[in-house]
């Protein structure tokens, strides 16, 4: 490996450091190849963001009273309408029974004085008293109902509960914390878009997210929702994703990376190592002819990603480019092609398996000699 500096039609070109390759048969100099390739791009946006449940909720008491069953444990999974929490309820069920012998009373009395009513034996005005003494019964009885029910804590939604936080007989009150339940079947994850980006926001917005927990996944989502406003200091917006959490890899409150990707297409790519740079110009070194020569093309190159370059004018899909070998070319001379790069195999096992196959079929593993 060596600094590239050069002169190349009188201009001082200034390549990255790069890799001698030998001669080919007749002492041309040899090269690797690869192909101008379209595929799927991106323009990104980094963000960073916090996870949180489709549904959270913390899970309290309503009354004041000794905890009499419990029906979870930490991190099980529940059902909406699950019973939690039992709380002790002897005194209401005592005025349920009451209650309930008393509307049945209420009910026989009314039906009664209807029918004696009907006949003429009773007056209206006593109709009118059993029928009140029959819906206060009902009210009574929907109070206690209602008593009892506060004493019955259920899951509101399905998901899975947190660590619980009361033993067997404890007395909690209104508030208290007995667990957190969260639905992480989908995630919301919020994070801050700078406003001059609000042009390329809207719903259904392609996402990818990673987490330092996780470093080898990237999360696929899409944008949800976005801010109705945009916050005065730091003139950013509220973006939200969802991301579907089937495998519950994810839990709420992670931070992740999150790369928005706005204006997504199709373009030709090339590697960086095939560029050659003349203050704000750039050039790559193009292989055209049944007898290989190289031809000098000046491009036009748009967004970079790690070791990629978008090429916005100047190269065809198809067309073939240096990527090594740049320091021995010239425009209009012939060269060798020693292998085609189509990114499966490294530098190093391409040289080797051109020196297997030796000077006349150094191509053909991997590559095509024109």
């Amino acid at each position: 490996m060596r600094l590239l500096l050069a002169f190349i039609s009188g201009v001082l070109l200034v390549h990255a450091p790069v890799l001698v390759l030998g001669q080919g048969p007749g002492g041309l100099p040899g090269v690797i190849v690869t192909e101008v390739r379209e595929g799927p791009l991106a323009d990104r946006i980094e963000a960073l963001g916090t996870l949180k449940a489709r549904e959270s909720v913390v899970i309290t008491a309503n009354v004041t009273d000794a905890i009499s069953a419990i029906h979870f444990d930490d991190g099980d999974r529940v059902k909406a309408g699950d019973l939690l929490v039992e709380m002790v309820s002897i005194e209401e069920h005592a005025q349920l029974e009451e209650v309930t012998a008393r509307m049945g009373e209420a009910q026989s009395q009314y039906d009664r004085v209807k029918s004696l009513e009907a006949s003429g034996s009773a007056s209206t005005s006593l109709l009118d008293e059993r029928r009140r003494d029959l819906f206060t019964a009902r009210a009574s009885l929907a109070a206690i109902e209602s008593r009892l029910s506060d004493r019955l804590i259920k899951a509101p939604f399905d998901g899975v509960v947190g660590l619980r936080n009361i033993s067997l007989g404890a007395l909690v009150q209104p508030g208290d914390v007995i667990t957190t339940l969260d639905d992480d079947s989908r995630l919301k994850l919020d994070f801050a878009v700078p406003s001059l980006f609000l042009g390329s926001l809207a719903p259904g917005v392609q996402v990818e997210a990673r987490t330092r927990a996780i470093p080898d996944q990237v999360f696929e989502g899409t944008v949800s929702s976005i801010d109705s406003r945009v916050d005065p200091v730091t003139r950013s917006v509220q973006v939200r994703a969802l991301f579907d959490n089937n495998q519950r890899l994810l839990r709420p409150g992670q931070l992740m990376t999150v790369d928005l990707l706005r204006n997504p297409r199709q373009a030709l790519m090339v590697p960086e190592s095939a560029l050659l740079h003349r203050g704000e110009e750039h050039f790559v070194f193009v292989v055209t002819g049944e007898a290989p020569m190289v031809d000098k093309r000046q491009v036009e190159i748009g967004t970079r990603k790690p070791g990629q370059a978008e090429i916005l004018s100047g190269l065809n899909a198809g067309d073939r480019v240096v990527t090594h070998g740049l320091q021995k070319i010239k425009p209009g001379a012939p060269v060798k092609i020693i292998a085609v790069d189509d990114g499966s195999r490294s530098l190093k096992e391409m040289l080797a398996a051109g020196k297997q196959t030796g000077p006349q079929q150094g191509a053909q593993d991997g590559a095509t000699t024109p």
